[in-house]
């Protein structure tokens, strides 16, 4: 904490450039060879680095850390943000299915936020549960590479689902920078 202020001092690991999280060295993210060949291999590995990136923003917090909430009357934290995940995957799943939608993980409406409570068992269940969702989503869209093809009752383009992944995930990456700064000051990409 800055003694001045009673704010938290802003921070990186970083020492190559001050405003990333990691070094380039360092940051499992970066890649020295090419871009991968193709459009489905592109988003692919764009959803990776940003289901990556989430897990580096909650990296070294304990529960308390990860349930903390931004600012009233926000429900929002980066625990809150995994569970979240782990229900919109399973979301995505429903939307490319014929069959009747799976239940929902946490509940009604919002509780992916209101249940992210400060304990070990939540922390650890999300991390699970946000796993278990992305491997059965990926699985099920790994037989469906044509990103032309249509999908489910409404016909949503395998194209445009992931698309709409890689939004939400990114998305939801920028909410994190802003929750681990809070928590703990460290900023970066």
């Amino acid at each position: 904490m800055d003694r001045m202020s009673d704010q938290l001092a802003r921070w990186s690991r970083a020492t190559v450039y001050p405003d990333m999280w990691a070094d380039p060295d360092d940051d499992p993210r970066n890649s020295e060879g090419v871009s991968p060949d193709g459009e489905l291999a592109t988003l692919r590995d764009f959803l990776a680095d940003y289901r990556l990136t989430l897990r580096m923003k909650c990296e070294g917090l304990d529960p308390e850390q990860l349930a903390r909430r931004s600012v009233p009357p926000s429900t929002m934290s980066l625990l809150g943000l995994v569970r979240h995940l782990a229900e919109v995957e399973r979301d995505w799943r429903n939307w490319i299915s014929d069959d009747d939608p799976l239940p929902k993980l946490y509940g009604k409406r919002d509780a992916d936020f209101h249940g992210a409570v400060a304990e070990q068992a939540v922390v650890d269940a999300a991390y699970a549960d946000l796993a278990r969702e992305q491997a059965e989503l990926d699985a099920a869209l790994a037989e469906h590479p044509d990103l032309g093809e249509r999908l489910g009752k409404d016909g949503i383009a395998v194209r445009e689902l992931m698309v709409h992944r890689i939004d939400e995930y990114a998305r939801h990456c920028g909410h994190a920078d802003l929750l681990r700064e809070c928590v703990d000051g460290r900023v970066g990409q």
